[in-house]
């Protein structure tokens, strides 16, 4: 597992799928909040005058010299929820990103975010 104190050196770094393929750069590291641990990704991809931002999942995570390889393949992401390289994540939006890769999601109990951003 990746751990947290390692965020900091993963900005910029490139992102692979489990075959190498390059997806995009690192853009930030989502944790959760009831952990505080690493759980999402924004990936930066799409033309320089169209950037977005994609959503990819950091369980089975590993990291590499110059590079972050998920343990997904790239087309998954390339169709994952994204936002604007400007924006921030609605909270409505993180239950989509976690049915996206078939993952569970489990808001706070006062129905608090499950991702932060750092």
């Amino acid at each position: 597992m990746i751990k947290t104190a390692d965020v900091r050196e993963w900005r910029d770094r490139k992102v692979v799928d489990r075959e190498g393929h390059k997806i995009g750069v690192l853009e930030a590291v989502y944790v959760d909040t009831t952990t505080d641990e690493p759980a999402m990704a924004t990936v930066r991809t799409g033309l320089p005058t169209r950037h977005r931002l994609l959503f990819v999942p950091l369980d089975e995570a590993t990291a590499g010299p110059d590079y972050l390889k998920v343990p997904y393949a790239k087309s998954l992401v390339g169709k994952a929820p994204s936002i604007g390289t400007d924006d921030i994540l609605p909270a409505g939006q993180e239950a989509a990103i976690f049915q996206h890769y078939g993952l569970a999601y489990q808001p706070g109990a006062a129905g608090e975010r499950q991702l932060a951003r750092r």
